[in-house]
């Protein structure tokens, strides 16, 4: 490894030089890396029998109870903001959200006419 005479500062000399190892390194990766014919065939036939013999992915909490388990997560979050949301900000009592009459009394304030 030589270093090239046209740099003449050290940070010059020291960044063309550590571009040749770095090159150098990426050469002998490629080479390494590459298998030959048989090598590939191979590999691409462990990866079919693999693939062919490997048994169902048996899930132990299903799909459809995770969907049913976020929308009750989101549901039981609803409920506690509206309590909190009227009963700690709104200064009323909480269980009072859960009553259709509270909910009549807001959209009779919202639909109001002028």
């Amino acid at each position: 490894m030589s270093i090239q005479p046209q740099d003449p500062t050290f940070k010059g000399k020291y960044n063309s030089l550590m571009k040749q190892r770095r090159q150098e390194k990426h050469q002998e990766a490629k080479h390494h890396n590459e298998p030959n014919g048989q090598d590939r065939v191979k590999q691409q036939s462990k990866q079919t029998e693999n693939k062919k013999n490997r048994r169902p992915r048996v899930r132990i909490f299903p799909i459809w109870l995770r969907i049913i388990v976020t929308l009750l997560f989101c549901i039981i979050a609803l409920v506690v903001g509206l309590m909190i949301g009227y009963g700690v900000i709104g200064d009323g009592v909480p269980t009072d959200v859960l009553k259709t009459e509270t909910w009549q009394h807001i959209i009779d304030i919202v639909t109001k006419p002028n």
